[in-house]
């Protein structure tokens, strides 16, 4: 193996433009075949359909799109897996359900053992670009559950030649203690569980930013790319952390930051064909402009999904915004949170992202919680604060201030209420953080 490239694949990273998309419509052609003739879920959907008629990757228009909703209707009409799957349980080698962080519960996603190849192909591809090599020894902390979570990952670090240290069914203590024990250089975890692995080795006495470890990989949460926090995380770590992105419906990662880091995430285009659309209007949008990503894969034949709508909220950049020489577009500043995660208060939108990047600038924040409750006719926001558990009473009132005139600025003049939380009294999360709590309706999964 090559170790002296920055590409996994050099052939079609680096393709241009024209190429990338008449390799594009090739293998968006033969999925829409494939779809048609073996999906029942297709099979009627795209039922007078001429297949013909994709001429070109804007031809993609042409196909309905599919809804998480649509997809969780069919799994109920059809347990257990729904319509679209292709295969049932005695041709698949594993199942993998959603977090189930929307209220709706989890999607059950089969795969075959052609799938999980690519699943871990495309992960090659983040891993690689983010410089990890053979000979660097990766501490995944995941709990190794049914959600697809790093189970993706773990497969391409051995595909790349990497030691594997699975970290499942482990306290965050032991985790920590055995990222040092095996000289971990590579660790991978949400950026909260990343946060709360630095908040649980400084208790421990452990030096971090000491250790072998020399680059962070985050998934799981639209955190990984909001600069305050990533920088929070490089501070505690000592290292260069990397975001990814990705969806248990897709078939994992299929976005990730290069070791250039151009503010934002590169698209592997050559096994997805993204779209960025108006979740309103549905119509596209520009460069520059921000919407809704809809995604058709190309590589997972289990279940293959045509135009799905993620409720990703992102902002798509040309290529050349990076200078790696590769020739996948950028999804400026990563995936910017979902869709549906904006808050209405008195008028004001409020976003959680927005929310945690003023409050990772104050590394004395050890964790924080957004409550949201109507009181009379009136809404109301506090932001829960978890400071660190020897931060001194009399500092309390000036960081209060502070943070109220940093979230006003940021929200049109908006009051929060600030509340201290007592030591560890916040919940903590390994997966996806659900920060936010809105007790006028049910609680959602914040960035």
């Amino acid at each position: 193996m090559k170790t002296d490239t920055p590409y996994w694949n050099p052939k079609t990273e680096t393709l241009g433009r024209d190429q990338l998309e008449a390799l594009q419509l090739a293998k968006l052609r033969a999925q829409v075949a494939w779809a048609h003739s073996r999906s029942p879920w297709y099979r009627r959907t795209l039922a007078g359909f001429d297949q013909e008629s994709l001429r070109s990757v804007a031809d993609l228009t042409r196909l309905p799109m599919l809804t998480r909703d649509e997809w969780m209707n069919s799994q109920f009409a059809h347990p257990p897996y729904g319509e679209l799957s292709v295969i049932g349980a005695p041709g698949a080698i594993r199942v993998h359900t959603t977090s189930g962080t929307t209220g709706q519960g989890p999607l059950r996603a089969l795969d075959s053992r052609k799938d999980w190849a690519w699943i871990a192909e495309m992960w090659a591809y983040a891993i690689w670009g983010a410089g990890i090599r053979p000979g660097d020894t990766a501490y995944i902390a995941f709990g190794y559950g049914s959600f697809i979570g790093f189970w993706g990952l773990h497969y391409a670090m051995e595909k790349v030649g990497v030691l594997n240290v699975p970290g499942g069914a482990q306290t965050t203590e032991a985790r920590v203690r055995q990222i040092i024990d095996f000289d971990a250089t590579v660790v991978a975890s949400t950026p909260t569980y990343a946060l709360r692995l630095a908040q649980e080795a400084e208790m421990l006495g452990i030096d971090l930013p000491a250790s072998a470890v020399s680059k962070v990989i985050l998934s799981g949460e639209p955190a990984g790319s909001i600069p305050q926090t990533k920088a929070l995380i490089e501070e505690q770590w000592g290292a260069k952390a990397y975001d990814t992105a990705g969806m248990t419906e897709i078939g994992t990662i299929m976005v990730f930051e290069c070791e250039h880091q151009p503010g934002g995430t590169h698209i592997i285009e050559d096994h997805v064909l993204e779209e960025v659309i108006d979740p309103i209007t549905l119509e596209p949008v520009g460069y520059g402009e921000s919407g809704e990503r809809v995604v058709t894969s190309f590589g997972r034949g289990s279940i293959p999904l045509l135009r799905y709508r993620t409720g990703d909220l992102v902002c798509r950049m040309p290529h050349d915004r990076c200078t790696c020489g590769r020739g996948y577009d950028i999804y400026e500043g990563g995936i910017l949170g979902r869709v549906d995660d904006m808050k209405i208060i008195r008028g004001t939108n409020v976003y959680p992202r927005a929310i945690e990047a003023i409050v990772r600038e104050f590394p004395e924040i050890d964790e924080f919680q957004t409550v949201i409750t109507r009181e009379g006719l009136r809404d109301e926001i506090s932001l829960r604060v978890e400071p660190k558990p020897d931060y001194p009473q009399e500092r309390w009132e000036a960081l209060t201030d502070t943070l109220q005139r940093r979230l006003a600025l940021a929200h049109e003049g908006l009051h929060f209420r600030i509340e201290r939380a007592g030591a560890n009294e916040l919940p903590r999360f390994e997966l996806k953080a659900k920060r936010t709590v809105d007790h006028r309706g049910a609680p959602i999964g914040a960035a």
